[in-house]
């Protein structure tokens, strides 16, 4: 996980997804109350009362259960597809989620988030300094959401 970026022009929020061994980074537009929930979860911000995430959170823990990972599995008309993997009784099952949702509960059950390598290698930027960070905000700001997957940071 590398950071939640917003475009202040269009108010739009995009979460970047960093490689833990690699230069890639895979941008992904999410809402505003998302990003507000990963956004808290990064920097460690409380509630008096548990915001969603929190609660699923509780829930699992209530059931002695654990998040073992949650994978970006799929691109599909433009728009990304993910799983939570739950161990509960020597049992795993994959719960068909939203990225932002999982990646802010992974990130409150501090749990590993993988990309597919097939994802990652077809939409991932390599981000070298500030100079590639500006241009990949500059060309997000030009790109609609559901032309997501059409455009590089060459162009």
């Amino acid at each position: 996980m590398k950071a939640v970026v917003e475009d202040q022009q269009l108010h739009n929020y995009i979460v970047l997804l960093k490689e833990k061994h690699g230069e890639r980074t895979l941008p992904i537009w999410i809402g505003p109350s998302e990003a507000m929930a990963i956004e808290a979860a990064l920097v460690g911000e409380s509630f008096e009362r548990p915001l969603t995430h929190d609660l699923l959170k509780i829930v699992i823990d209530t059931f002695q259960a654990k998040v073992s990972k949650i994978e970006v599995e799929a691109l599909k008309n433009e728009i990304y597809y993910a799983k939570i993997y739950i161990e509960s009784d020597s049992k795993v099952f994959a719960i068909d989620a939203r990225p932002s949702d999982s990646i802010a509960l992974a990130l409150r059950m501090k749990t590993v988030i993988f990309v597919d390598q097939k994802i990652m290698s077809e939409n991932g930027w390599v981000l070298d300094g500030d100079k590639n960070v500006s241009q990949l905000i500059d060309r997000l700001r030009k790109t609609k959401p559901e032309q997501f997957g059409n455009f590089n940071l060459e162009e």
